[in-house]
């Protein structure tokens, strides 16, 4: 053993160090291990909350949406959509058209995002799953349904049990010359709701329906705001995407569903980093204690380090003597709060014990999902900031001869 390390060691365990150094190694243990385990809570937290947003985006989101490079809409062309059905890995693709529009039921009104599908939404959609009242259909024996969201449903106190009291959609007339009598302009549709889903608030203000009656009501005839297309579980995501990119060409955009919502992964990541950096600051500060202890160890321990000059000892031995104690209170207060840290995913993880205190919330606890790299980043940049408070003192121990 590093003798060095060996003297370390023993000064750490002695029983004679004064019980006021030991208090402070004791609280700097105690400060590192408490923030490396907030750390990587805080961290797997944020892993848990980015989770659960791309499960929601899965029963929402397509694989891969393509929209117009320039403008809000794009006739498909027909090859085009023959050769992207036929791609090795292409599940089904579902023609969209989608825009503001307002409803209206009993006395209430709603501008909510209306979204026309063809028929491959009712046969293959996820969000069938995320059905709460009602069913799933947009069309059934030749009969058109609107198919409604939570936020939707809660506005307008919608009542599916009241069948003689449908769903009215308007949208404005597309043309250039407006009427004096306003019911001219505005283009209407009745029809009956046939269900609700819940997913997330931000998505829960749609109204789907049948294709045909999106294109009645906004006066597109063979154009589409989007064309999604769902992939084939086995299916590699970026290859497909590549070659959708190379059929249709540089006027359309084509997303996965990674891309669709890259504003809200990359506020979720940098929300992450800068928690990092605070709760990594913090850690800082708490491991001055270790400043101070070694300070004060160092000068308790100055005639034994006369003692190790006359047996020939060196500064460099002097230096790594103390230098070697910083470093076990630094590793054993990391390890504790990695285990601490660890310890705590597992349980919320499995018992939800911290809730979200919300009676609106999604889930009931804060989602977990542990990485050993935050894990891994967490230790190294804790021991890499102690150990640089430990030289100080460290080096300053070759003074008190």
């Amino acid at each position: 053993m590093n003798l060095a390390f060996l003297i370390a060691r023993r000064y750490f365990l002695s029983r004679k160090k004064r019980s006021f150094i030991n208090f402070i190694s004791f609280m700097s243990m105690l400060g590192i291990g408490v923030g490396t385990m907030a750390t990587v809570a805080v961290l797997s937290v944020f892993n848990g909350l980015e989770e659960l947003n791309r499960s929601i985006f899965k029963s929402f989101d397509p694989d891969i949406k393509i929209t117009a490079n320039v403008g809000k809409v794009f006739t498909p062309d027909a090859g085009k959509l023959a050769q992207l059905k036929k791609l090795p890995g292409v599940d089904y693709v579902t023609e969209v058209i989608e825009d503001n529009a307002l409803v209206m039921y009993q006395n209430g009104k709603m501008v909510v995002t209306l979204k026309g599908v063809d028929d491959t939404f009712q046969k293959n959609s996820r969000l069938k799953g995320s059905l709460v009242e009602g069913q799933f259909l947009i069309n059934q024996d030749s009969i058109d349904y609107a198919f409604i969201g939570g936020n939707v449903y809660g506005a307008l106190n919608v009542s599916l049990d009241n069948v003689l009291e449908p769903l009215e959609i308007w949208y404005p007339k597309n043309q250039k010359k407006l009427s004096l009598i306003p019911e001219n302009n505005i283009n209407k549709r009745v029809l009956n709701i046939s269900g609700v889903y819940a997913l997330e608030q931000l998505h829960d203000d749609y109204v789907y329906v049948p294709l045909s009656v999106a294109k009645e009501l906004t006066e597109y005839t063979s154009q589409r705001t989007a064309l999604e297309v769902q992939l084939k579980p086995e299916a590699n995501t970026e290859k497909v995407q590549k070659e959708i990119d190379r059929i249709f060409g540089s006027k359309y955009v084509v997303k996965n569903r990674e891309e669709q919502n890259a504003n809200l992964f990359r506020a979720i990541k940098i929300e992450k980093l800068f928690i990092f950096i605070a709760l990594i600051f913090i850690i800082g500060v708490a491991s001055f204690n270790i400043f101070f202890s070694l300070t004060m160890l160092v000068i308790d321990k100055k005639e034994e380090v006369r003692t190790l000059y006359a047996m020939g000892a060196d500064d460099s031995l002097i230096k790594m003597i103390f230098f070697s104690e910083g470093a076990i209170i630094s590793v054993i207060g990391t390890v504790t709060g990695l285990v601490l840290g660890l310890v705590f995913c597992l349980t919320q993880e499995r018992f939800g014990w911290l809730g979200m205190g919300m009676d609106t919330a999604l889930i009931d606890a804060y989602p977990v999902k542990i990485n050993p790299f935050d894990f891994l980043i967490t230790a190294v940049a804790v021991i890499i900031i102690t150990l640089l408070v430990s030289y100080f003192p460290a080096r300053r121990a070759t003074g008190h001869i």
